[in-house]
């Protein structure tokens, strides 16, 4: 079985580069990704229009070619987290989070028995068909599956002491879209008031032992939050990659000589 090389780089401290990707339905995306120098994405299951046979099969791309998979659920259900892990994806990002008692049973279904209630229905498809027994798989499991949590709003920002208390969350992934428009300044994502929110975020997650991150939507803003900190990095998307490479393409091409 493949370990969360994302996960352990974290841990040790180092930055891990990631991106959104919830619009291309296409396993080759993955491989573009990691040729291209990124350690994980985010697959989309609360904006994007994935399916399920859809994310099964961008997470087993994923792992094979060295690219971690981390699905973002579109709630906090059982079925949804359960399946993200049983599709192959290493880790499973919760949305809109505000409740630490939701939170810790979130947790709960991300882990098998005794850390959690997960339950088991793994192949051996799954676990690289490796000779295992069900303890290692298990123990395997509960060690390499990464729990992130997204504050979103001024509700979490308030809560975030007792969100990052919840034990088994391993990384923030801070939502600036929402959370802007939450602050009451949407789509200024350095304006003082985000920045503050950020920054109180990031301390927070040091004091508990959570790992910081956040998702941005240019290489500035991505320098900008590496700079102070941020550790679990995403920037762009899939579609957005490809909107503005093709852009910049077309308005080189058009350019008057």
């Amino acid at each position: 079985m493949k370990k969360n090389i994302v996960k352990q780089a974290l841990l040790e401290g180092k930055v891990q580069l990631g991106t959104g990707f919830g619009q291309f339905r296409s396993p080759e995306v993955p491989r573009m990704l990691a040729a291209a120098g990124f350690q994980w994405a985010f697959v989309d299951t609360e904006h994007g229009g994935f399916d399920l046979e859809t994310v099964q099969d961008i997470c087993r791309v994923s792992n094979i070619c060295g690219l971690s998979p981390i699905v973002r659920v579109g709630d906090l259900q059982y079925s949804l987290v359960a399946r993200a892990l049983d599709c192959g994806a290493q880790g499973v990002i919760f949305p809109r989070v505000e409740s630490p008692d939701l939170l810790a049973k979130a947790v709960s279904w991300t882990k098998f028995p005794p850390a959690g209630i997960r339950g088991y229905g793994l192949g051996a498809w799954q676990v690289d068909y490796e000779p295992l027994k069900f303890p290692e798989i298990i123990a395997h499991a509960n060690a390499n599956n990464m729990v992130v949590l997204q504050i979103e709003t001024q509700r979490a920002l308030d809560a975030r002491d007792e969100l990052l208390s919840v034990k088994g969350v391993d990384t923030v992934l801070i939502g600036p879209a929402d959370l802007s428009i939450s602050l009451g300044v949407p789509g200024e994502f350095q304006h003082p008031k985000m920045v503050e929110a950020i920054e109180a975020v990031r301390d927070s997650c040091k004091k508990h032992g959570v790992v910081p991150g956040i998702q941005t939507r240019n290489p500035a803003l991505a320098r900008f939050w590496k700079d102070r900190g941020m550790l679990f990095l995403g920037c762009s998307s899939d579609a957005a990659m490809l909107y503005e490479r093709a852009a910049e393409l077309s308005a080189q091409i058009n350019a008057p000589a």
